[in-house]
């Protein structure tokens, strides 16, 4: 008959041929286990096995784990179960702290930044090309920088980019009010960028009537902006945009209204001979035609191009006049 004894750490336990004390132990990347140790207060030659499933010796006296119901000693549980450290390759214990990405163990001295060797157990980090990096020397190397502040745009945070400059989204501002432009419309002038209302006010040209800016549209009259609105005839107030018109003293005028106003009156037909379209008219000492209305007083024979005689207020051709 054999006695052996062990120190532990607590009361002495007695009662029966074995007893067993479990600890237990949560790893970050590997499956819930029990930590066990095998107390032998008495054995009798008769006492059956205990044994690593493993490596088949003896766990009395022993720490051993249990996994899938089977006893394993610390060494074949390690080698069976544990991962190997993508970085360092070497197997990480069951006592070690694990962390896992993607398919990848590591062990948590080995989980640094690709760059600058600073931990990345408990840092924000991104991965380039496989290689692990923290969030500082990832902006360093690939992030953008603002062209107004010439700070690092970070990962995550709102930026806006045009024609190839990258900014913050409160550094994207009008040159002339500092206002931040964000989403809304802007215009660029050389390297300077305004909100719609600042260029309008400095920029834009301004309307001859009115004196407001244009936005857009409007025409040209004498080299001066109008809006389109706004340029009308200076009698009947008609706009003039896309119409034919004429002027008098700068001002504009349609076509009806100058006619009206200060056209001559043809002879014949007394409405006013404006010579606009292409229009041709005849002239006689103080007299005006249109061209299809000077005719023969008499006979309606036409006399453009041709002898007349005139007879007071009458004109007249030459088989009219000699027949008087």
């Amino acid at each position: 008959m054999a006695m052996v004894f062990i120190t532990i750490p607590g009361p002495t336990q007695s009662g029966s041929d074995r007893e067993r004390e479990a600890a237990h132990r949560c790893q970050p990347a590997k499956g819930a286990f029990k930590l066990h140790t095998l107390l032998l207060i008495y054995k009798s030659p008769m006492a059956d096995r205990f044994d690593c499933d493993n490596c088949k010796e003896s766990l009395y006296g022993r720490k051993y784990i249990q996994s899938d119901d089977s006893p394993y000693c610390i060494p074949c549980y390690d080698s069976l179960f544990s991962n190997t450290c993508d970085e360092c390759k070497e197997l990480i214990g069951h006592d070690a702290r694990e962390l896992f990405y993607e398919e990848r163990h590591y062990h948590e001295h080995c989980f640094r930044c690709f760059r600058c060797d600073r931990s990345l157990a408990d840092e924000p980090f991104t991965s380039q090309d496989d290689a692990l990096l923290c969030n500082d020397c990832y902006c360093n190397e690939f992030s953008s920088k603002c062209v107004a502040c010439d700070k690092i745009v970070m990962p995550g945070t709102r930026k806006l980019e045009y024609a190839g400059s990258t900014w913050h989204e409160g550094c994207f501002i009008c040159h002339s009010c500092g206002q931040p432009i964000g989403s809304k419309s802007f215009i660029p002038d050389k390297d300077e960028h305004y909100c719609v209302p600042c260029y309008e006010e400095k920029f834009a040209p301004r309307c001859t009537r009115c004196k407001k800016t244009l936005a857009k549209g409007g025409v040209t009259y004498r080299d001066e902006p109008w809006h389109k609105e706004c340029f009308v005839c200076t009698s009947c107030k008609t706009q003039l945009a896309g119409q034919h018109f004429t002027s008098r003293d700068d001002s504009p005028y349609c076509l009806k209204c100058f006619g009206s106003l200060y056209a001559k009156k043809c002879e014949a037909c007394s409405k006013p001979i404006t010579g606009f379209g292409g229009g041709k008219y005849i002239s006689f000492e103080d007299r005006q035609w249109h061209q299809p209305c000077f005719t023969c007083s008499q006979c309606s024979v036409s006399l453009v191009g041709v002898g007349f005689f005139p007879d007071g207020d009458r004109i007249l051709c030459r088989e009219c006049h000699v027949n008087l």
